[in-house]
């Protein structure tokens, strides 16, 4: 048995830190939780994303995916908000129980972000 319970924070460097926060507000609609001195704090179902100023951002080695139950309408909603797609969204994989969807966006410092999405196999 793992001592380890789940994932508490995220962490993503941003060049502009009001505006990664208002991206991650107003465009993905995320529930902002609290600032502090060069960083803000945003809940993902339960798990804390710490956006902080400095680093070097947009790096593809860090990938942050959010789970989405329709990717079709979410990719609606945040195109219908601004927020720019690298492509629709398109199957990668299936399991006998279930396809997997994804559809990449970038947030304003080139961080990219997968919308990931299961739909049961036909």
């Amino acid at each position: 048995m793992s001592i380890v319970e789940g994932i508490a924070q995220i962490a993503l460097s941003v060049r502009d830190l009001p505006r990664a926060a208002a991206f991650y507000r107003d465009s993905l609609g995320l529930r902002h939780l609290f600032d502090a001195p060069g960083m803000s704090f945003f809940d993902i179902d339960g798990t804390r994303l710490m956006l902080s100023q400095g680093g070097e951002p947009g790096g593809r080695g860090t990938l942050l995916y959010l789970k989405v139950g329709d990717i079709d309408r979410a990719h609606a909603v945040l195109a219908s908000r601004g927020v720019g797609f690298e492509r629709p969204p398109h199957r990668i994989g299936r399991s006998p129980q279930a396809e997997v969807w994804l559809a990449w966006c970038l947030d304003p410092d080139d961080n990219p972000i997968g919308l990931m999405s299961e739909k049961p196999s036909a």
